[in-house]
C-alpha cells in the first residue's frame, strides 16, 4: 500500500508541477477578449501631397511645351516654327482673339489641331483633361498674349 501511496504522491506532483505551468484560458475569456477591440496600427503619417498652383502649372507648361512654336511673346516665331506649314497662331493678333471663344481654346489645348479642324501639327494635350484650372489658367496666358 505505501507503493500505491508513493505512485500516487508522485502523481499530484506531476500534475501538480504540469498543470500549473501551462495557463489555458476559460472560454469566458476567450470570448472577452474576442470582444475585445483590438488597437490597429498606427499608420505612419504621410507627407501632404504639395498641390501647385494652377497659374504657376500653367506658365510652366506654356514655357515647356508652346514657346517651341509659339514663341515666347506668342508670335507664333518660335525656334520650332520655321519648318512648319502652316505657322503657329500668333496669339497676339487682335482680330483672331475676337474670332475664337476660350471654349474653342480650350478644345484646342487638349485636343490639338485636329480637334477643331486645323492643323495637326498643333499637338494634343490629353495629360490636361483633368485638369480644367491649369487649362483655364492657359487660356489666360494666350488671351493675355493679346494684350500686349
Amino acid at each position: 500500500m505505501r507503493e500505491e501511496g508513493i505512485y500516487i504522491a508522485a502523481f499530484l506532483v506531476c500534475l501538480a508541477a504540469f498543470g500549473c505551468t501551462s495557463k489555458k484560458a476559460a472560454p469566458a475569456e476567450l470570448e472577452q477578449a474576442a470582444a475585445e477591440p483590438t488597437a490597429e496600427p498606427e499608420a505612419a503619417p504621410s507627407e501632404p501631397v504639395a498641390v501647385k498652383d494652377p497659374v504657376v502649372e500653367a506658365e510652366e507648361i506654356f514655357n515647356a511645351r508652346c514657346v517651341t512654336c509659339h514663341g515666347e511673346k506668342g508670335k507664333g516665331d518660335g525656334p520650332g516654327s520655321a519648318a512648319l506649314n502652316p505657322k503657329p497662331r500668333d496669339y497676339t493678333s487682335v482680330e483672331w482673339q475676337k474670332s475664337v471663344t476660350d471654349e474653342h481654346i480650350k478644345t484646342i489645348i487638349i485636343g490639338g489641331g485636329t480637334a477643331v479642324g486645323l492643323s495637326p501639327l498643333m499637338p494634343p494635350n490629353p495629360d490636361l483633361t483633368d485638369k480644367p484650372e491649369v487649362v483655364a489658367a492657359l487660356v489666360a496666358v494666350v488671351r493675355n498674349l493679346g494684350d500686349e
